[in-house]
């Protein structure tokens, strides 16, 4: 495979670019022949005159059709994907749980699919690992976006005029995203506490500078993968208990409780947000996979009668699209050297983090989750 294409995103959402300038320069040292849709950059802040002083070609989208390796951010459609050059490989943020057509449609066409989604958590796939790298600065944008729109300065001021007490956030779910939402809203000012079902974390939030909420809801722990196991709904009942005081108390909630391949779990309920003081800010991180408050609707920001604003962005990363895109851009190129052996990427499907990560291959679905 010496052919790679970047396609330029159809999402109108979506302001990133799989690949930046400097990583394809990269990849056409090493012997790739980069072709890049014209505009792929531009929502990214990078022209094709960018792409081209670094020696890629800028081409149409019929381009899609000859390359040997595809990249994007956003899955393509079906349609798209039986274009594609059979044998050809293709790489982005699949969603395969919820996509099961479109990874038939991989598998019909004889196009090899990888799911970035997919990538094992493991030290050795970390320079590969999307989900990571997106999630932090998905954390810092939902603090950025609740300090823009909240009617209130964050940090403690000692002024002339009286002292300003320091906005009190709470951060549900410390994973990736929730540990830069802590990192960020301390370092600017705010006062912090924070949730997850994970005793394990506790640690990791107090080394932050928080506080750390305990809750007995009984057994809990994550998978092997380190995300947080599903709970039961006795557990989520008593988990609500005792965050309704907490989130009464809070000006800002930033819940990332997000459960890979199921639905988003409901953690706050319409009568803890009525029970917080007008003006709080609300921002679901969840949104998009059901959502972790009641009353949050994805891209849309709702007002509740108690006026407390519920931010439901579907894509904060999305906000700074020239860090998302070279983060995301990283992640591609350190894929696609992973796997390269004497000059050529090989599909190697004996290679754990390549096997993990294929959903579709040799004209068939790799994993029955996904039929």
């Amino acid at each position: 495979m010496k052919t790679l294409y970047v396609i330029s995103e159809r999402d109108p959402r979506e302001t990133r670019v799989a690949l930046i300038p400097a990583d394809a320069e990269k990849l056409s040292k090493a012997g790739w022949h980069v072709n890049v849709e014209s505009g792929a950059g531009v929502k990214s802040g990078f022209s094709d005159a960018d792409y081209q002083s670094v020696g890629a070609t800028v081409v149409g989208s019929a381009f899609a059709s000859e390359a040997d390796f595809i990249v994007s951010v956003r899955k393509p459609s079906e349609a798209e994907v039986s274009k594609y050059k059979k044998g050809s490989f293709h790489l982005s943020l699949l969603d395969p749980f919820n996509e099961k057509a479109l990874i038939k449609a991989f598998a019909d066409a004889e196009v090899t699919a990888a799911s970035f989604e997919m990538i094992p958590r493991s030290s050795i796939a970390q320079k590969m690992d999307v989900l990571s790298s997106q999630s932090n600065l998905a954390g810092y944008c939902g603090v950025i976006r609740a300090a823009s729109v909240i009617n209130r300065i964050l940090p403690m001021m000692m002024t002339p005029a009286g002292t300003i007490s320091p906005l009190k956030f709470f951060i549900v779910g410390v994973g990736v995203a929730g540990l830069q939402a802590i990192a960020t809203a301390k370092r600017l000012g705010a006062r912090v506490e924070a949730f997850d079902t994970r005793p394990v974390v506790e640690e990791q939030v107090r080394s932050l500078g928080a506080k750390f909420v305990k809750i007995d809801i009984g057994e809990t722990g994550q998978t092997a993968q380190g995300y947080a196991k599903a709970l039961t709904p006795e557990q989520i009942e008593m988990q609500r208990k005792g965050m309704a005081k907490v989130c009464a108390q809070s000006d800002v909630i930033i819940t990332t409780a997000k459960l890979f391949g199921r639905k988003a779990p409901r953690i706050i309920s319409g009568e803890m947000v009525a029970a917080m003081k007008p003006g709080s800010v609300i921002v679901d991180m969840a949104v998009e996979s059901g959502g972790n408050v009641e009353g949050s609707k994805p891209d849309e920001t709702v007002i509740t009668p108690n006026g407390v604003m519920i931010i439901g962005d579907t894509c904060l990363e999305a906000r700074v699209p020239a860090t998302a895109s070279q983060m995301y851009s990283a992640n591609v190129r350190n894929f696609i050297e992973h796997f390269t052996r004497d000059g050529e990427f090989k599909v190697d499907m004996e290679d754990p983090i390549m096997k993990s990560a294929v959903v579709a291959y040799g004209g068939k679905i790799t994993d029955e989750r996904f039929m």
